[in-house]
């Protein structure tokens, strides 16, 4: 059963949040074909913008949906987002703070996420290189949910990253319905909303209230260290042309039941085109869980490669076409 990714680990923490003092006005398409600019305001509809509704994820054959209610409030900004399918799950955001809770295990996991990650993202960083290797293409308009909506295509100019097509509410911006395209223009994965309230009367302190009842919950912090891949004895050998580091951190392992010594950590390293994402985990070699090298597909754009390093076991995680990802794993190396 697929579920829905609010944040997947291809998408986690990519730069600081752009601090905006008060809503962009909408902007015709024909005013500013800058890619980067219109993708900024659409970017900035899903943050700032009171909505709530139920949101669906299909790819194949796989279909996932889930509710959310989304509150701007000043400068605090919440999202709750309960899952309709899968694995009974209630995700809930406060600024970068984000807890999830499982109700069926009674487990909770707290952790931090950078503000690009809201639901629903297109926007993954800030980035001026978006024009060098993508191109708008105006469609038509439609309506989704019963909101009318321009449709406008995302191009790839070079086969190393997918393309998208979006569907924006005519007034605001706010994404309603997304689809990301391969290398032939053929749909991997659509997103969008089934139904929709905007200006919906979504109370922050209500939100923030939930979000506090945690009692009976057995309630993780997962914690990340900020750091960089040359700390860690790693570099790149080449590069991906328009992908950008956009974070490195690690994060603690946890030990076996019954086991001694220090507990291992892996390195997640984050590259992105301001658009498309890749991150590469590096763990130690394990015989016992790192049985088979190579690439597999999650479903819908998401693929996994993972080879073997010496002493090490890299997976790389990337909403990119199968060779993009190969050249982000294969130049990954130890420093000498």
């Amino acid at each position: 059963m697929m579920e829905i990714r609010t944040v997947s680990i291809a998408k986690a923490l990519l730069c600081s949040a752009l601090v905006v003092l008060s809503f962009m006005p909408a902007m015709a398409l024909a005013e500013d074909p800058s890619v980067s600019s219109w993708l900024m305001r659409l970017h900035e509809a899903s943050r700032y913008r009171t909505y709530t509704g139920t949101f669906v994820v299909s790819a194949g054959t796989q279909m996932a949906s889930a509710k959310i209610w989304h509150v701007c409030d000043g400068d605090q900004q919440m999202e709750r987002i309960e899952s309709l399918s899968g694995t009974p799950r209630s995700t809930f955001r406060k600024n970068s703070e984000v807890l999830t809770l499982y109700p069926t295990a009674k487990v909770g996991i707290a952790e931090t996420r950078d503000s690009f990650g809201l639901f629903p993202g297109l926007l993954k960083s800030q980035s001026t290189a978006l024009d060098e290797f993508y191109q708008l293409k105006p469609q038509t308009t439609d309506r989704v949910a019963g909101i009318d909506a321009d449709v406008v295509q995302i191009a790839p100019k070079d086969g190393m990253r997918y393309g998208y097509r979006v569907w924006s509410e005519k007034k605001s911006g706010l994404v309603v319905q997304l689809q990301t395209l391969d290398v032939d223009g053929k749909t991997l994965e659509q997103s969008a909303f089934s139904e929709l309230q905007l200006d919906a009367p979504v109370s922050a302190a209500k939100l923030s209230q939930l979000m506090g009842q945690t009692e009976g919950y057995r309630v993780e912090r997962r914690t990340t260290e900020k750091t960089t891949a040359a700390a860690q004895g790693w570099t790149m050998s080449s590069v991906v042309p328009g992908f950008k580091s956009a974070g490195c951190y690690t994060r603690p392992v946890a030990l076996l039941a019954g086991a001694s010594g220090k507990a291992e950590s892996t390195m997640q390293w984050m590259f992105s085109d301001g658009l498309a994402t890749v991150s590469l985990f590096v763990e130690r070699f394990d015989p016992t869980r790192h049985t088979q090298a190579g690439r597999a597909d999650l479903g819908g754009a998401t693929r996994t490669q993972t080879r073997k390093a010496g002493a090490w076991w890299i997976t790389g995680v990337g909403e990119v076409p199968a060779a993009t990802l190969a050249s982000f794993v294969q130049a990954l190396e130890r420093k000498k």
